[in-house]
């Protein structure tokens, strides 16, 4: 399989996991967590209106806790698609970099692999925060950027050919 390929079809899957992802998250999980938020934000306000700073401070870490959650899942879903989307355009120029196949498998894998490791590990902070998830997302992240880095050179290359 050409890089071109690989990304066109990993870009597509990953678009695919994007959405079906958020599709899960919207029929499943979302109207809960919004219900969450709006409680914790109510009995929030409703405590400091009684002058309960104790029971205003708990509920609005309950909404800090609902909402940071909320944010990650719906940026998770968000970074799969729109990382799709530039893999799939990145994709379909591909042939255009000035480097060989070797290199361009290469840039194709670690985009693909920190594409869908960068969303995962943000997935993972919502379960656990310790070092774990963070590494993932950094290491994702670090691959994403590595790998478009090669890209541009590989372009600059090419012109300068």
């Amino acid at each position: 399989m050409s890089a071109r390929q690989l990304l066109l079809l990993g870009g597509i899957s990953l678009a695919i996991l994007g959405m079906s992802y958020g599709l899960w998250y919207a029929v499943f999980v979302e109207h809960q967590a919004l219900d969450e938020i709006g409680r914790s934000l109510s009995s929030g306000f409703q405590a400091a209106a009684e002058r309960n700073s104790v029971g205003a401070e708990n509920s609005l870490l309950l909404y800090r806790q609902a909402k940071y959650v909320y944010d990650r899942q719906v940026d998770v879903h968000g970074h799969w698609i729109g990382l799709a989307m530039l893999i799939i355009v990145l994709g379909i120029g591909f042939d255009h970099l000035g480097v060989p196949e070797k290199i361009k498998q290469m840039l194709a894998w670690a985009l693909l692999i920190g594409s869908t490791l960068f969303p995962l590990g943000v997935l993972m902070q919502t379960w656990s925060h310790g070092p774990l998830p963070r590494a993932i997302a950094i290491l994702g992240s670090g691959l994403v950027i590595t790998a478009l880095a090669g890209m541009v050179l590989g372009l600059i290359r090419r012109q300068n050919a």
